[in-house]
């Protein structure tokens, strides 16, 4: 095998010196002169067969040896012109950034929602036919491919603030990883996320999150703490927002839920209350990857403890989860099936929309249905993203500095007094 650390130079080098043995040597002879090439540089044969007929056919007395090493990568044409690589980039960023799988399932519905709002007009900003088409031939790959360079990370992090709640714990029904739900939508798992920044102290804003097991849907809402005077309020109005049934609700262990107010709340609603294991997130995946998913990624890690900061927050969320339902497609588990060498592995359904799955659940009236229908096609999502993005750079001029001081205490309170962790005595300590 080749070694990893062979210079380009070196493989040059040795493509001259086979070069024209190569063109001239018999079949036979051919093979072996590409083994001895391929065992050197590391490259395969066809690369290999590739550099040592560009070598051979080079004209005399060419100075730059280096142009004969080829990346077919960089050589290859375009498959996708110009013009659609830009047009992807504006839809990538009106999209909330999805990765390629999820952009390549939903880009029909992203070209005709900006169509219908006149943000992709024919013949303006690069638009037309052509590109369409060529935005709806792009493979996931080649879309996230096109789009690395422009892809960014968000280096904060923040703290879990789940305290178990004992009250009533033991009668409320436990539902396990694995367990089946309902074969319809309905079945939401609930949780906080504390917008506390890198420190518990205090009093700050907490974001109420539901997310239906079955097709994805979500509701999301601020508030102030987590009283149970909010947690009801919340529960009530998302009970009334969700534009179907909310039959079953299941919460981690936290004592906001864990009590008799909301025990009773869902017994007087007839919903079917449940609750995951202690310290066993996998009880309720499915919101822990929205909490991640949805508030971090929207809301951020900043510390959220002002009015000004809640109101911006409740005028988030419901565009967020406007994306996120009617234009944001998710996949769902499946079933299983076994790989090559017999490993088991996880099979997930094609990706579709929120929306889409709810009005292939058959769960809802016609009523019911030409309302969404309308407010699906109401949606303008360049607008949806502009005011994303205003409520997000309002939050972070409130919140940034204030979140990297408390950061900068925390760093002090928590530093050890002797860095180095060399044990002095107290004499030399002193």
């Amino acid at each position: 095998m080749a070694d990893r650390d062979v210079s380009m130079m070196t493989r040059i080098e040795v493509t001259k010196k086979y070069a024209k043995a190569y063109a001239t040597a018999p079949k036979k002879q051919k093979g072996a002169i590409l083994d001895t090439v391929v065992g050197v540089t590391g490259w395969n044969r066809d690369h290999a067969r590739q550099q040592l007929r560009r070598r051979a056919n080079q004209p005399p007395g060419r100075a730059a040896a280096t142009v004969t090493v080829l990346d077919r990568r960089k050589t290859k044409p375009r498959r996708y012109s110009y013009d659609a690589l830009m047009v992807l980039r504006r839809i990538w960023a009106v999209s909330g950034g999805l990765c390629g799988k999820y952009l390549a399932a939903s880009m029909a519905e992203w070209i005709e929602a900006m169509e219908r709002h006149g943000a992709l007009v024919e013949g303006q900003d690069r638009y037309c036919p052509v590109v369409r088409a060529e935005l709806l031939a792009m493979s996931a790959a080649t879309i996230d491919r096109y789009l690395a360079p422009t892809r960014a990370k968000d280096p904060v992090h923040g703290k879990s603030a789940t305290k178990p709640g004992s009250l009533l714990r033991t009668s409320v029904t436990i539902r396990k990883a694995g367990d089946e739900v309902e074969d319809e939508p309905g079945f939401f798992e609930v949780d906080t996320v504390a917008h506390c920044g890198p420190t518990l102290k205090g009093e700050f804003a907490r974001s109420v999150n539901f997310t239906d097991v079955h097709n994805g849907w979500v509701f999301t809402r601020a508030i102030r703490n987590n009283a149970r005077v909010h947690i009801l309020a919340t529960l009530q109005t998302g009970f009334d927002t969700i534009p179907y049934l909310v039959s079953d609700l299941d919460f981690d262990n936290g004592s906001e839920f864990i009590n008799h107010d909301v025990v009773n709340w869902a017994a007087d609603k007839d919903i079917f209350f449940t609750r995951g294991r202690p310290y066993k997130k996998n009880d309720q995946a499915t919101i822990e990857s929205k909490n991640g998913h949805l508030v971090r990624r929207y809301g951020f890690y900043y510390r959220y403890d002002a009015p000004a900061e809640l109101v911006l927050l409740n005028r988030l969320w419901p565009l967020v989860n406007d994306r996120l339902n009617y234009l944001t497609p998710t996949k769902k588990p499946a079933g299983w099936a076994t790989d090559a060498v017999g490993r088991r592995k996880r099979l997930y359904d094609t990706p579709k929309t929120p929306y889409r799955r709810l009005l292939a659940s058959g769960i809802l009236s016609d009523t019911q249905q030409a309302e969404l229908r309308a407010h699906h096609d109401s949606l303008d999502p360049v607008a949806i993203a502009t005011e994303i993005d205003r409520i997000q750079q309002q939050l972070i001029r409130l919140a940034a500095e204030k979140t990297r001081e408390l950061e900068r205490e925390v760093q002090a309170v928590t530093a050890h007094p002797n860095p180095s962790g060399i044990k002095l005595h107290r004499r030399q300590a002193s």
